[in-house]
C-alpha cells in the first residue's frame, strides 16, 4: 500500500516534472515538486498554522487564567478550554497533519535517494518517460552532501522560526511590574526561544552529517526540500496571519 499509493505517485510526479520541462535539472525539479506537494497539503496545513497563530494571540489571556487558577489545575484546564472554544482554537488540529506528512516524508526520502544517479524505469507509469538526468542545481553538484546547501537550510530554518516566535505576544505584567505569567509558562517561553537557535543547528547537522551517513546520494536534495518547505511555511504563516487573523 505504501509503495503503490504513496511512493510510486511521488516518484512519478518528480520524474514527470523532469520529463515535461525540457532542460530542467534535478534541483529545480525538486523545488517545483516541493511547492506542488505543499500546495496540495495546504488545506490541512492551513488549519494547523491557523491554530498556532490563534494560540499565540490568546496566550496572554491563557496566562492570566493560569496565574488566577494556579492552585486549581482542574478549573484552570476548563477555563483554558473554554477560552480556546470561544476563540475557535483547536489545539490538536496539528496531529492529523503530522500523521499525513510522516509517510509522505519517508516516501520522499526514498524518492530522492532513488533518482540519483539513475532512474529505475520499472517504477514509472506507462505515460512517464525516462528523462535525461542533470544531478545539479544551477551547476551545484547534488550527488553528495553540500556545505552550501546545509548552511542555506540552517539560515532559512532560522528565519522561519524567528518570524514564528517573533510573532508571539509578550507576557502581560501587572501593576507591580512583575510578570503575571506562571513559572510553567515562563519555562515554556524560554524553551521555545531556545528552539529558535536549536532547530537551525539540527537542520544543518541533519543534511550535512546525519542524513549523508545513511542516504549520501539524497542529502543535497533533502536539503533543497527542507529549505523550500521552510520558506513555504514562512510565507504561509504570513499569508494566514494577514488574511484570517484580525
Amino acid at each position: 500500500m505504501f509503495h503503490n499509493f504513496i511512493f510510486l505517485p511521488l516518484y512519478n510526479g518528480l520524474i514527470g516534472i523532469m520529463d515535461i520541462v525540457p532542460g530542467i535539472d534535478v534541483g529545480m525539479a525538486v523545488i517545483i515538486f516541493t511547492i506542488i506537494i505543499r500546495l496540495i497539503l495546504f488545506p490541512l496545513s492551513k488549519s494547523s498554522v491557523l491554530t498556532q497563530v490563534r494560540m499565540k494571540t490568546v496566550e496572554p489571556e491563557a496566562n492570566r487564567i493560569r496565574a488566577q487558577y494556579a492552585t486549581d489545575k482542574q478549573t484552570q484546564a476548563l477555563k483554558i478550554m473554554e477560552l480556546y472554544k470561544e476563540k475557535k482554537v483547536k489545539p490538536f488540529s496539528g496531529v492529523l497533519l503530522l500523521i499525513i506528512q510522516l509517510p509522505i516524508l519517508l516516501a520522499l526520502i526514498s524518492v530522492f535517494y532513488k533518482i540519483i544517479p539513475t532512474i529505475d524505469p520499472t517504477y514509472l507509469y506507462s505515460f512517464v518517460h525516462v528523462p535525461v538526468i542533470k544531478p545539479t542545481l544551477l551547476g551545484l553538484d547534488l550527488t553528495s552532501k553540500s556545505l552550501v546547501l546545509a548552511i542555506i537550510t540552517a539560515i532559512i530554518q532560522f528565519l522561519q522560526m524567528h518570524f514564528s516566535f517573533a510573532s508571539k505576544p509578550t507576557a502581560v505584567t501587572n501593576s507591580s511590574n512583575k510578570s503575571s505569567v506562571p513559572d510553567s509558562a515562563q519555562m515554556m517561553q524560554s524553551m521555545t526561544s531556545q528552539m529558535k537557535w536549536f532547530l537551525p543547528i539540527i537542520a544543518f547537522a541533519s543534511v550535512y552529517w546525519f542524513i549523508p551517513a545513511t542516504y549520501p546520494q539524497a542529502a543535497a536534495i533533502i536539503a533543497i526540500y527542507w529549505s523550500v518547505s521552510s520558506l513555504f511555511t514562512l510565507f504561509q504563516e504570513i499569508y494566514i496571519r494577514k488574511r484570517h487573523i484580525k
